[in-house]
């Protein structure tokens, strides 16, 4: 059974992870509910060159919104587990998640033999 200090630690390290990448996600986010698709496309220039500047910093920028979206997700949804009474449990076979890894890592939401199975890493 996981320690309930262990989980009190767990928890507000979490909550900082929260707030940092909600920090990160706003500064990064280029989501516009103004804009007709959504998106708010940054604009550098007219000229080629400046245009394909502007492609690749727009690219960059939503592959790092997206694991920032994902980081985000996986915390919050530790943190559900937390409120359930159930971190610490793999949620596939519902055996305890090794101490180590959830230091490492306080998201995560399986042990190491089904994360090795699941990425087929036997």
């Amino acid at each position: 059974m996981i320690d309930q200090k262990f989980v009190e630690e767990m928890h507000k390290t979490l909550l900082e992870e929260q707030k940092k990448l909600q920090e990160e996600l706003a500064r990064f986010s280029h989501r516009n509910p103004q804009k007709d698709n959504g998106v708010d496309f940054p604009t550098i220039g007219d000229k080629e060159d400046e245009n394909a500047a502007e492609v690749a910093q727009f690219s960059n920028n939503l592959s790092l919104e997206d694991e920032l979206v994902h980081a985000l997700r996986d915390v919050e949804s530790a943190l559900n587990t937390i409120e359930k009474g159930k971190y610490g449990l793999c949620k596939y076979c519902d055996q305890p998640i090794d101490e180590r890894r959830l230091r490492v890592r306080p998201s995560s939401s399986s042990c190491i033999n089904c994360k090795k199975t699941l990425t087929q890493e036997m």
